[in-house]
């Protein structure tokens, strides 16, 4: 089944203002980076035609935005030129302007009838949207679509794991996994004046752009954008799906989709590959796994960052888990190592190194290692927080998907967030623990180790 309609509870209604006599409507793209699938773009489009108007779209190209670097921008951007693309053949104008995010908006809102915007779960990204319903004189409506259930429609509160979740957002499934038909826009906006950077010279751009320049773009190895993401998860049905459920944790092999970066930048719409999935012809057992990863474990962080107000800090986790570290704060640790120790990928542990160069030569680490990698971190840190600062700023540093929700509740889940207590040891306290020789009982670790090799020789 495809619908054009976009479900009530995706919508929210930001301020109370009217909507004007502009001369357009405004989509503000954020976060939702893409042109189909797009609940935002095509609510949006909806507006305009009702109106009578054009559509111009608007994106903020911010020079801090929080812990991001090069590598980050670079792929960010491989994506908006993807978008800028697509929406030429669709007859609407974009634009990317460099400022504040929210400023950009409410400067392109001066002449608008209304403006539509995505959602973002984060502190700064529920603050730019604050800002910009509060400042701008028409309508701001937020359109939600980088979520398979809308957050506040799958629970009204922080939840405490995936086991609670999931019912919840199983029952709504059936409303919300539908595709999105696109609507025919009946005024170009092609012939727009609206000033904004030039996406044909990436390179330009970002060399005129002042950001952290310390980790390096990994064009030759991911490119951002939809088209992109549409041709890697092509091949992983086709090539490697089959064996999903047998080696999704097996770190030596590679049956992974690798969507979280194109989820984490919003070039890729997650109802896209649900439905995707669901078509693939795989065995129900591939499919039913994926989707679990991709919906009830994907979800359960927007959930947790957007009910949690310290999400980026020690403070965040359960009561259990923080009484359980503090208690053990102190005990004899047989290994320490300070942060830039760890950041040289210079332990005695040759699986954890590999794990970190990994993370380093390639933005991507296999998630069963980003567990075994996060664990050790908590063991060979003096103090609980310090390793939570520590292994919160490796992932927000070197993970292409790294700084969003998932980011921050997987960091959270290695001191004990949506997780429960377990048999109590020294420094983990009733805090899972993980060795290497579980590792090796249940994976490969050492074809793992020569898989990084490989992957950091074709990196260059």
């Amino acid at each position: 089944m495809a619908t054009r309609e976009i479900q009530p509870e995706r919508i929210q209604r930001l301020n109370d203002n009217e909507v004007r006599g502009g001369e357009h409507v405004l989509y503000w793209m954020q976060s939702s980076v893409r042109a189909e699938h797009n609940h935002a773009l095509e609510y949006a489009v909806q507006k305009a035609n009702e109106l009578g108007q054009r559509l111009l779209v608007v994106f903020g190209l911010t020079d801090d935005y929080p812990e991001a670097n090069l590598r980050h921008y670079s792929f960010m951007l491989e994506g908006l030129a993807d978008v800028e693309n697509v929406l030429k053949k669709r007859d609407i104008k974009m634009v990317v302007r460099r400022g504040s995010p929210d400023n950009v908006a409410i400067e392109a809102a001066r002449d608008a009838s209304l403006v539509v915007t995505d959602r973002g779960y984060l502190r700064h990204q529920k603050e730019w949207r604050e800002n910009v319903a509060k400042n701008a004189e028409c309508p701001v409506f937020q359109i939600e679509s980088d979520v398979v259930v809308p957050v506040e429609l799958a629970s009204d509160k922080k939840e405490y794991a995936a086991r609670t979740l999931r019912p919840r957002i199983r029952k709504h499934l059936e409303d919300f996994l539908v595709e999105l038909e696109p609507t025919e826009v009946e005024k170009s906006s092609m012939s727009m004046f609206a000033d904004g950077l030039d996406l044909s010279d990436i390179g330009k751009v970002l060399d005129d752009t002042d950001l952290d320049r310390s980790v390096g773009s990994l064009s030759r190895l991911y490119k951002g954008g939809t088209s992109e993401a549409k041709k890697v998860l092509s091949q992983f049905l086709k090539n490697r799906f089959a064996s999903y459920t047998e080696n999704r944790n097996q770190p030596q092999t590679d049956d992974v989709s690798h969507m979280s970066k194109y989820l984490h930048f919003g070039h890729v719409s997650p109802i896209y590959i649900a439905l995707e999935i669901q078509k693939s012809g795989a065995s129900e057992e591939n499919i039913d796994s994926y989707l679990e990863e991709l919906i009830v474990r994907r979800e359960l962080p927007m959930n947790f960052v957007h009910y949690e107000p310290d999400y980026d800090k020690f403070s965040c986790l359960p009561d259990w888990a923080g009484k359980t570290l503090k208690d053990h704060k102190y005990d004899a640790r047989e290994h320490v190592y300070t942060t830039k120790q760890l950041e040289a990928a210079g332990t005695h542990d040759e699986y954890w190194n590999a794990a970190m160069k990994e993370m380093i030569h390639t933005g991507y680490m296999h998630n069963y290692m980003r567990m075994y990698w996060g664990k050790k971190i908590l063991e060979w840190s003096n103090t609980p927080e310090h390793a939570f600062r520590t292994t919160l700023y490796l992932n927000n540093k070197y993970f292409l998907d790294g700084r969003d929700a998932n980011s921050y509740a997987n960091v959270a889940w290695v001191f004990g967030m949506h997780d429960q207590g377990w048999k109590e040891r020294a420094v983990f306290g009733k805090v899972r623990y993980m060795a290497a020789s579980g590792l090796e009982r249940k994976a490969k670790p050492k074809k793992y180790v020569e898989k990084v090799k490989g992957r950091i020789e074709e990196s260059g």
